[in-house]
């Protein structure tokens, strides 16, 4: 491994369900990244619970932190800077998570940065991984950022000092709307990933979905694709398919897998309409992809194709830092 490159930064997550902690050196180079999910806490109840997932940061922080820093052969004196996520974010959860930030940069007598959260995945892709440096930004690039709370392209240019918004979803996010089919159909919390690997399985064409528009706009809608996939459920259930997994069913069901994948290929194909549409108005020459969503399989699959087809320079997060992770931020 390469010699360690000042600063040393303290990389602190807590904006949803997910307590993280990370070290990254000043060139980018992700020492380590530990991440504590929360899943079996809220998974009785289908859903993140806000007070539930600041009591656990809490609990979570001090074995969290202590893994990040022993992994990366550093202690909590030879840290230089600390980071900690600001938000948008559960309230009570990103007050964890700053909270922590400020005491430790004030006992230490360290600079303290409070990072948006968006910004963090959208220059994700860059990162560092297995000993390298971060790659170097792009003197301008496009970014799609498609997470549980967001569906957002936008225009960065000088080198990431300027981003702008050019679409966001209007309505519900790509990700929230595979996790709330996902519970629909009986899958555990979070069901989007199940649904993304059950999806694999069925054949789009036999159950087509419309993509959404929004008129002349790049926005994304994705509301209207859930309402119309649960309305086909119960279509399927009135004509005796099982549609709930958690039924006493050996495997699910061809028309169940069908319409999850019509469902699957109606999101995926909006945001790659979205993409191919801004690349008509404006040529992009690197489209950086990032966030939870961005783990779809289908997903990865299009954009590669079109990305090769366009001559486009793509740049997909990896998987283990699609989900909210802190060397992000």
């Amino acid at each position: 491994m390469s010699a360690l490159e000042r600063p040393l930064v303290l990389g602190i997550e807590t904006s949803c369900d997910d307590t993280a902690c990370a070290l990254v050196d000043g060139s980018g180079r992700v020492l380590t990244s530990i991440v504590s999910s929360q899943i079996e806490p809220h998974r009785p109840y289908g859903g993140v619970v806000p007070e539930i997932a600041s009591r656990e940061h809490l609990r979570n922080w001090p074995a969290v932190s202590a893994e990040a820093l022993e992994r990366s052969g550093t202690e909590l004196a030879g840290v230089d800077v600390v980071a900690a996520t600001r938000g948008p974010g559960l309230v009570g959860s990103l007050l964890v998570g700053l909270s922590l930030g400020k005491a430790i940069a004030y006992a230490l007598g360290l600079p303290f940065h409070a990072v948006h959260h968006m910004e963090g995945h959208l220059f994700s892709p860059f990162l560092g991984v297995e000993g390298a440096p971060a790659q170097p930004l792009p003197e301008r690039f496009a970014g799609l950022v498609v997470s549980g709370g967001h569906s957002l392209l936008l225009r960065v240019s000088k080198r990431g000092a300027h981003t702008e918004t050019v679409a966001r979803t209007r309505d519900d996010a790509m990700g929230e709307v595979f996790d709330k089919i996902g519970k629909r159909i009986g899958l555990p919390f979070p069901g989007g990933a199940l649904v993304d690997r059950l999806a694999e399985s069925g054949h789009a064409a036999a159950h087509p979905l419309p993509i959404a528009m929004c008129g002349e706009s790049l926005d994304f809608s994705f509301s209207g694709l859930k309402s119309r996939t649960l309305l086909d459920l119960g279509k399927l259930d009135a004509q005796g398919v099982c549609t709930r997994l958690d039924a006493e069913e050996p495997e699910p069901e061809p028309p169940l897998l069908d319409l999850l994948a019509g469902f699957r290929a109606a999101a995926v194909d909006q945001l790659i309409d979205r993409v191919r549409r801004l690349h008509t108005s404006e040529p992009i020459e690197v489209l950086a992809v990032s966030g939870g969503a961005a783990a779809n399989r289908l997903l990865r699959r299009r954009l590669e194709t079109w990305a090769a087809e366009e001559n486009v320079d793509l740049r997909l997060v990896r998987f283990e830092f699609s989900s909210d992770n802190a060397a992000m931020i």
